[in-house]
Order: C-alpha cells, then structure tokens, then sequence
C-alpha cells in the first residue's frame, strides 16, 4: 500500500512540473496581443486624423461666413 501511495504521490508530482514547464513555453500568445495594439493604435491614428479634418473644415466654413459677412457690410 506504502508503494502505491509513494507512486501516486510521484506521479502527481511529475505531472505538475511538467505542467509548469509548460506554462512557461507560450510567449506566443504575446503577438495577437501586439496585433490587437497595433489595430487600437491604427484606429485611433485614424480618428485623431478624422477629428483634425473635421475640424480644419469648420475653421474654414467659419473663415467662409466671415467673409460673407464683411462682403454684406461693404
């Protein structure tokens, strides 16, 4: 019974350190996350370009009505 008992125990034992070994073999796991920040920092370059687009084209509709409007004093 001892036997069986200290075959288990070993076993078990085994198993777990293979298991950490394991664990430590993935830094695969690394490059969809790069992926996935590389999409987030694309996107976000995007907008900020949409966003200062947007804006240009306000400041030149503004510049626009400014002048409409100097034109109608005269």
């Amino acid at each position: 019974m001892k036997k069986l008992l200290t075959l288990i125990f070993a076993v078990a034992i085994a198993l777990s350190m293979s298991s950490l070994s394991f664990a430590q073999d993935a830094p695969a796991s690394d490059k969809p996350m790069d992926k996935k920040e590389m999409k987030k920092d694309d996107k976000a370059e995007k907008k900020a370009a949409k966003k200062d687009k947007k804006m240009k084209k306000e400041k030149k509709d503004d510049m626009k009505k400014d002048d409409m409007k100097k034109d109608d004093m005269k």
